[in-house]
């Protein structure tokens, strides 16, 4: 069914200037076109990327409409949608074109068209679908979502339907920041049982991969990282060992406690002397996973030989290089196995405390935010 409405009124939080505050303002909506969904969101977790780009370390036009780990209830369809419907619990994920040679051969997070999709500030064709009070036209499919609003328009490849019988304001965040953490461990990195492993950060990306190493059965699972609080909860999680960067030699550490380096790295930090430590950190053919989001043009210096001669690999990860609609169900039986408890992440703010979440994250109070954006509960 097609959306009656000709323009939805909601809420949406903007981004006017670089490294401006989230102002809630009144937005109106377009209906979705024939491969669009029309998604009630319900909530939507903060993720580094969005303050990223509000200071514009990703160059992006503004004003725009951020927000990028939403989940809600479909409310209309486009046309030619087939494979959701309306009331279908969704989760919102990343978007890619489908057509290209990297998505056909089932690399979708890897996508040709990766940049305007999802940072471009409008479908494809450079069209948006919001409008501000006085008409003029915002920058939105942010991530193929823009979820820091009331209501978001998606696409039907970028959806992913969830169970009813999960609390639909916690799902969100599988979107990007934990399958891109999980991710990279069970599919990019294809950690294996035995192995070592240590994640680079233990925010949600580093604290969701350790998670997911000791599902894969690695033996050896280290935690690096500056804060005490989140490397205890490190430990909670699944890790074997915390390294804490302030006090000791991270490299040093790691090779006593592996004896000979590590098989698998995860830089999750985001800072380029970090990335210098878990490539220096591995074993002979270890891998370097990078999935921390750094400004454009940043450059990380390392010894070549140390880098050829044992073999290492360094290999660059977005979304953990998963499927998002085959992936993101397996993150959700593992939670409700109680195998992957990403829940004790989170913390919830209300839509109206916006940059109180950003702040939060940014000072490491708050591992995971998640906005509550409907103003009604959705039943379950």
């Amino acid at each position: 069914m097609q959306d009656t409405v000709e323009g939805r009124p909601m809420r949406a939080a903007l981004v006017r200037e670089a490294a401006g505050p989230f102002l809630l303002e009144e937005v109106t909506l377009a209906p979705p076109r024939p491969t669009e969904v029309l998604v009630r969101v319900v909530a939507s977790g903060v993720c580094h990327t969005d303050m990223l780009v509000r200071n514009q370390g990703y160059t992006t036009p503004l004003p725009m409409i951020l927000g990028h780990e939403g989940s809600g209830v479909v409310e209309a369809i486009g046309a030619d949608v087939t494979t959701i419907a309306v009331g279908d619990h969704v989760v919102m994920t990343y978007m890619s074109c489908g057509l290209c040679d990297t998505c056909e051969s089932g690399h979708p997070a890897h996508c040709e068209n990766m940049g305007p999709l999802n940072f471009g500030g409008g479908r494809l064709d450079g069209s948006s679908g919001a409008t501000d009070a006085e008409g003029h036209v915002m920058h939105d499919h942010f991530f193929g979502q823009s979820a820091f609003a009331e209501y978001a328009l998606a696409n039907e490849r970028n959806v992913v339907r969830v169970p009813q019988d999960v609390p639909l304001e916690l799902m969100g965040p599988l979107g990007c920041g934990i399958q891109t953490g999980a991710g990279s461990v069970l599919n990019a990195l294809k950690v294996r049982a035995g192995s070592s492993f240590v994640a680079f950060g233990t925010g949600a990306v580093g604290l969701s991969a350790i998670m997911a190493a000791k599902v894969a059965g690695a033996t050896t699972i280290i935690a690096a990282d500056v804060n005490p609080a989140r490397l205890a909860l490190a430990l909670e999680l699944g890790a074997t060992h915390i390294v804490n960067s302030k006090e000791e030699d991270p490299v040093a550490r790691i090779r006593e406690i592996t004896g000979k380096g590590v098989d698998f790295a995860l830089e999750a930090s985001g800072r380029g002397e970090v990335l210098r430590q878990a490539i220096d950190c591995l074993g002979i053919f270890g891998v370097c996973g990078i999935v921390g989001a750094t400004k454009q043009g940043t450059e990380v210096a390392f010894d070549v030989n140390d880098v050829m001669i044992p073999g290492k690999r360094i290999m660059g990860i977005v979304q953990g290089d998963v499927v998002a609609k085959t992936f993101i169900p397996v993150l959700i039986d593992l939670y409700k196995q109680g195998r992957f408890p990403f829940d004790r992440l989170v913390r919830f703010y209300a839509f109206d405390d916006i940059n109180q979440a950003m702040e939060d994250s940014e000072r490491g109070v708050t591992i995971k935010p998640i906005l509550r954006i409907a103003r009604e509960p959705v039943a379950v």
